[in-house]
């Protein structure tokens, strides 16, 4: 028991040896990597940064033939660096458990990676570290083609203005949309009604965002197949499902490593935004005028007109 508890926090290059098979694995570590980072689901967490730790130790097929000392060869220390770079960089992020996850995932699809250990510790937090620990194998990750697979969603993105939700043809544009077949998101403004003022800046983003939300929940409220979404998960899986969704804005948007300049005011401009991190091809305006700036191509609808 006493050699198990000295394992469990032993360096992850020890849980690797003590747990190899008879195959034979080279390994690869990184050691004691600190990056400072905003991550965190606690609201004293957000606007801040604060380090992480991570230690990662990599078992790859030992190579055949000789190394010939080229770095092409082998797998590279940076690949390991990057990979948690990438995560870092791709969006905010809530739970080091997701973090670890996909650092897992992004080394396990080099061809050479059999097994990574992945340790992430928050060293800011208490008056010791705090983290998670993670072993994943090869054929534990999705490969490249679902990955490819899931990057080819294209869904139909669509802005609706006050007139659009509150228009007798909201139905019969929602039965237009769903025979395209296409994975069909609405996005909304806030609405009519004034919102409270806040004198600091990111209490007024959030209040912004949140009376879109209440927005948001009338339009679901006007036509049951739409259900308020607010998470880039549930999002994927409606998208997979045929469930038409409302975006509810402020996680992705405050998750956001590189946010959108866009108010929360200028709705069309947050939804362009919002379309264009969805790989949408375009989006379609309903009821209101395209901005100065859009993240994707905008079509621009009157409200009064029945057919799309």
């Amino acid at each position: 028991m006493a050699s198990d508890i000295r394992l469990a926090f032993s360096h992850p290059s020890e849980r690797s040896e003590a747990t190899a098979t008879s195959a034979p694995l080279d390994r690869i570590s990184v050691r004691d990597h600190v990056v400072d980072v905003e991550i965190g689901a606690f609201q004293a967490e957000r606007g801040v940064t604060q380090r992480i730790c991570c230690n990662v130790v990599v078992e790859v097929r030992p190579l055949t033939g000789p190394i010939d000392d080229d770095v092409d060869r082998i797998l590279s220390y940076d690949k390991v660096t990057e990979a948690i770079a990438y995560e870092l960089s791709d969006e905010r992020l809530n739970l080091l458990e997701t973090l670890a996850e996909r650092v897992a995932d992004r080394i396990l699809l080099e061809p050479q990676a059999m097994r990574v250990f992945v340790r992430i510790e928050k060293l800011d937090r208490g008056p010791g570290a705090l983290g998670v620990e993670i072993v994943r194998s090869r054929g534990t990750v999705r490969p490249v083609e679902a990955l490819a697979e899931e990057d080819a969603l294209h869904p139909e993105l669509v802005y609706l203005s006050n007139a659009a939700i509150a228009s007798p043809h909201l139905g019969a544009w929602i039965d237009q949309l769903e025979a395209m077949g296409r994975p069909l998101i609405f996005c909304v403004g806030p609405a009519e009604a004034a919102a409270p003022v806040a004198s600091h800046p990111l209490a007024q983003r959030r209040i912004d965002l949140l009376a879109i939300e209440q927005n948001a929940w009338v339009l679901a409220a006007r036509d049951a197949r739409c259900k308020v979404v607010d998470t880039r998960t549930e999002l994927d899986w409606a998208m997979r499902n045929g469930q038409i969704c409302v975006w509810a804005p402020s996680k992705i948007v405050l998750d956001a490593v590189d946010g959108p300049s866009a108010k929360g005011a200028d709705a069309v401009a947050l939804a362009s935004w919002f379309a264009a991190t969805f790989e949408a091809r375009e989006m379609l305006v309903i009821g209101d005028t395209a901005p100065e700036q859009a993240s994707v191509a905008l079509r621009v609808m009157p409200a009064i007109q029945a057919t799309i």
